[in-house]
C-alpha cells in the first residue's frame, strides 16, 4: 500500500475551493467595538479597551457615511493585477482628501470619554495643520515609529483605516492578484495585524491574515510562518491558564511571531480586538527575543 503525505496547503486545497481573499464586511468596525467592550470587562487594560471600542464605533459611523475616496481607473487595476501589485498601495494612490476631516471627527467623538489628560493628548489632531496630519500619516504608513506622536497615532490610524476600508469594499476579489509577497496584504500592501482561523462555510478552519490598513484578509496555510514561509519547527505560545483563543505563532528562522486568533474556541473572537487585549503575550514574546511581524494601530509604541 502506498501512503501519500500531504504538505501544508495541500490539506486545505483537498477540501475544495479556498476563498483566497475576504474583503471587509460593512459592519467590520461595529463587530470590533462589540468585542472590545466584551473583553474590557474585568480586564487590566479595561479602560483602554473601552477607549478603543469608542474609537471603533466612531469609525463605523464614518464608514457608514461613505467617506471620500475613489478606486484607481480600470486600466490601473488591470495593470496591478498583471504585475501582482496591490491596487490600493498608499505609495501609488493619492491620499483621500477627506481623511483629515475624518481624523478630526474621530478625535471629537472619543474625547468626551477620556480623562482630562487624554482629551489634551488628542488636541493636536484638532488643532494641527493639514501638513502636520499628513506628516503623521506618512510616518505611520512607513512604520516610522521613532518619530510618531504615540498619543494621536490610534486616531490617525483609525482615520486612514476608514478610508482604505471604504475603498477595499468597492473592489471585486477577482480584481486582486495573489501577492508576490504573501506576508503583505494583496489589496494595499500593508502588514497584517494578526491572523485569524475562521469558522463557518467554505472558510471553516482556514487561516487568514488580517490587514492593519484596509481590513482585508488573505489566506495563508496554517503551520507555516506568515513572514518568511518557513514550515520547520514552528512554535506556539499562549498565556498560562488562558483559554488559548489567542496564540503567538513563532518562527526560529526569521525570529518573528504573529498572533493567531481562533474563532473555533470563541466565535466572537476578532483579529484586531483580541490582538489588542492580549498585550501581555506580546511582552512575553519580546522577552523571548521574538520580534512582532504585525502591527496594531490601536496601540503603537512611539515617542510622545
Amino acid at each position: 500500500m502506498t501512503t501519500t503525505l500531504l504538505q501544508p496547503g495541500q490539506i486545505e486545497a483537498a477540501a475544495g475551493s479556498i476563498p483566497e481573499l475576504r474583503l471587509p464586511p460593512a459592519d467590520l468596525f461595529l463587530m470590533c467595538a462589540r468585542r472590545l467592550e466584551q473583553l474590557a470587562e474585568g480586564h487590566a487594560m479595561g479602560d483602554y479597551l473601552r477607549f478603543a471600542a469608542q474609537l471603533a464605533r466612531a469609525q463605523q459611523e464614518r464608514l457608514d457615511a461613505a467617506p471620500a475616496g475613489e478606486l484607481p481607473a480600470a486600466e490601473r487595476l488591470a495593470q496591478c493585477f498583471e504585475y501582482l501589485m496591490p491596487p490600493l498601495a498608499p505609495a501609488g494612490l493619492p491620499r483621500p482628501a477627506g481623511w483629515r476631516d475624518t481624523a478630526r471627527h474621530l478625535a471629537k467623538s472619543v474625547q468626551p470619554f477620556l480623562a482630562a489628560a487624554g482629551q489634551a493628548a488628542l488636541q493636536p489632531v484638532l488643532e494641527g495643520t493639514d501638513a502636520w496630519l499628513d506628516e503623521q500619516a506618512t510616518r505611520l504608513l512607513d512604520i516610522d515609529t521613532q518619530h510618531l506622536n504615540a498619543a494621536v497615532t490610534p486616531v490617525i490610524g483609525a482615520a486612514l483605516q476608514v478610508h482604505w476600508t471604504h475603498l477595499a469594499r468597492q473592489l471585486d476579489p477577482a480584481q486582486v492578484a495573489r501577492p508576490e509577497h504573501p506576508n503583505l496584504c494583496p489589496v494595499c500592501g500593508s502588514h497584517p495585524v494578526s491572523s485569524v482561523v475562521r469558522i463557518g462555510g467554505a472558510e471553516n478552519g482556514l487561516r487568514y491574515l488580517h490587514c492593519t490598513l484596509c481590513n482585508s484578509e488573505w489566506h495563508v496555510v496554517r503551520a507555516k510562518c506568515s513572514n518568511c514561509d518557513n514550515t520547520r519547527d514552528i512554535g506556539y505560545y499562549h498565556l498560562e491558564g488562558g483559554n488559548r483563543v489567542v496564540e503567538a505563532e513563532s518562527c526560529p528562522e526569521c525570529q518573528t511571531y504573529l498572533k493567531v486568533v481562533h474563532q473555533e474556541k470563541d466565535p466572537q473572537a476578532d483579529p484586531v480586538a483580541d490582538d489588542l487585549a492580549s498585550l501581555t503575550l506580546d511582552l512575553l514574546m519580546d522577552e523571548a527575543d521574538y520580534a512582532r511581524s504585525g502591527i496594531n494601530w490601536y496601540l503603537v509604541q512611539g515617542h510622545p
